[in-house]
């Protein structure tokens, strides 16, 4: 692992996250991928619709300039989610 970071903090609902930056970030760390994780305040780890779209929109952009998204977990009260293991990556 090169690093842990929080890329941003987000309100009871919902957390602004630009593709852009998450894959920007990758490539000044020299990184070839990346594996996302955020909390669902409600307690339920299912992915939301806002989850899946901007996973997908990471996933394209990271595929663009060679940066892989292993997984996105998703962790809850109930416990933890992931994208790959639900075939989402």
């Amino acid at each position: 692992m090169i690093a842990d970071e929080l890329m941003n903090r987000g309100t009871v609902d919902q957390a602004a996250v630009y593709p852009r930056e998450v894959v920007r970030r990758a490539l000044e760390l020299s990184s070839s991928a990346l594996i996302l994780v955020h909390n669902h305040p409600s307690g339920d780890p299912t992915p939301s619709r806002a989850d899946i779209d901007m996973t997908r929109q990471i996933v394209d952009a990271g595929r663009l300039l060679k940066v892989e998204v292993h997984d996105h977990l998703v962790v809850g009260r109930e416990g933890v989610v992931s994208f790959k293991a639900q075939g989402l990556v």
